[in-house]
C-alpha cells in the first residue's frame, strides 16, 4: 500500500528508534515475513520433526494481485496453513470475506417542473439504501454480524432534470455462515435496484476449533484466542485447507502513517511460529485422519 499523509520518517527507508522499527509495511506484514524467515533458518539448523514445512511468500493480494493463489499449485499437497498477519499473536480461527455489489436504480427522466411524469432514480436508490442500512444478517460466534455499507453513489446529469439512473456500491464484510451468491440473490429480490456482483473473490473463512493447526497455535501463544479477524488475507484463496491467521504486530497500525513493529514483538513472533510448527506435528499425530508421514504445514 502507498504511504498515507503524516509520516515523520521516510516510509521507504526503515529506521530504528529505540525498540521500534519504522517503515512502510513493517507491521503489515513484513514483520510476519521476517519472523517466518527467522523460524525457517532455525528449523534448517535444528531439523523438523515428523514432517515437512513449506514457506511461501507472496504479495499484492489487496491491490489487484492474487496473492497465494498464483503459486498454490506449486506447493504440493498441504494439510494445514498458517497465514502471517499482524494479530498481536492472537490465533484467528475465522476471518471476514468481502462482497462488493454494484446496484443500479433505473427510473424515467423529465424536466423537474414536470416531475409528475418522471420516476426519480435517486429517490429509488435512497429507498434501497435505507432498507440496506436496516437489514440484519445472521451473526457468527467469532465475528459477530455483517453490516451493509454504501460506499459510493453517483446519479443525475443536471440540477433541473429528474435523474433516470443512479448507481451505488455496497460493501459487505461477510461471515463464514453467509454464501456470497445466495446473499446477492436475496438482496436482489428485496431491492428495487438491479444488483450486480462487482467482487466476490474474498471468501469468508473459519477453521473448526478441533483442527490440529488451531490447537497448535493456541498452545504456542498461551491460549490467546481463538478470535475472529475483521480483515481479509490470503486465507480467502486457500479453499477448505484448515488455516490459522497469526503473527506479530497490531492490525490497527496497518495502512497508517508512522507504521512500526517493535523488536520484542518480532522476537515473540519467531518463538510463536517455532512453537506452533512443533505443536502442529504433535497435534496431528493425535488425529487419525492425519498420519504423521502425510503432515505438512505452510
Amino acid at each position: 500500500m502507498p504511504p498515507s499523509e503524516g509520516w515523520e520518517t521516510d516510509p521507504y527507508h526503515p529506521k530504528w528508534q529505540d525498540d521500534r522499527l519504522y517503515g512502510l509495511g513493517s507491521n503489515d506484514a513484513k514483520g510476519c515475513v521476517t519472523a517466518m524467515i527467522c523460524a525457517a533458518l532455525q528449523l534448517v539448523g535444528d531439523g523438523v520433526p515428523r514432517g515437512t514445512v513449506v514457506f511461501a511468500f507472496t504479495a499484492e493480494e489487496e491491490t489487484g494481485g492474487q496473492g497465494i493463489s498464483t503459486i498454490l499449485k506449486d506447493l504440493g499437497p498441504l494439510d494445514a496453513a498458517v497465514v502471517g498477519e499482524p494479530t498481536n499473536l492472537q490465533a484467528c480461527g475465522a476471518q471476514r470475506g468481502m462482497l462488493i455489489l454494484k446496484c443500479i436504480a433505473r427510473g424515467r427522466s423529465a424536466h423537474v417542473a414536470h416531475s409528475s411524469i418522471a420516476d426519480n432514480a435517486i429517490h429509488k436508490a435512497a429507498r434501497d439504501i435505507s432498507k440496506l442500512s436496516a437489514m440484519a444478517f445472521p451473526g457468527h460466534p467469532l465475528l459477530g454480524a455483517a453490516k451493509a455499507q454504501v460506499t459510493q453513489m453517483t446519479g443525475g446529469l443536471a440540477r433541473n432534470q429528474v435523474p433516470d439512473t443512479c448507481e451505488f456500491f455496497v460493501d459487505l464484510r461477510t461471515t463464514p455462515n453467509l454464501d456470497h451468491e445466495a446473499l446477492a440473490a436475496d438482496l436482489a429480490s428485496q431491492l428495487e435496484s438491479e444488483v450486480i456482483i462487482h467482487s466476490a473473490r474474498y471468501l469468508p473463512k473459519a477453521t473448526s476449533p478441533d483442527q490440529p493447526i488451531l490447537l497448535a497455535a493456541l498452545k504456542a501463544n498461551g491460549n490467546k484466542g481463538p478470535v475472529g479477524s475483521h480483515t481479509t488475507s490470503d486465507w480467502a484463496f486457500l479453499g477448505d485447507l484448515p488455516t490459522v491467521k497469526i503473527g506479530p504486530g497490531d492490525t490497527h497500525r496497518s495502512h497508517q502513517p508512522n507504521e512500526y513493529l517493535t523488536r520484542p514483538e518480532l522476537d515473540a513472533g519467531v518463538d510463536c511460529y517455532l512453537k506452533l510448527i512443533h505443536n502442529f506435528f504433535e497435534e496431528a499425530l493425535k488425529a487419525p485422519q492425519n498420519p504423521a508421514e502425510a503432515c505438512h504445514a505452510q
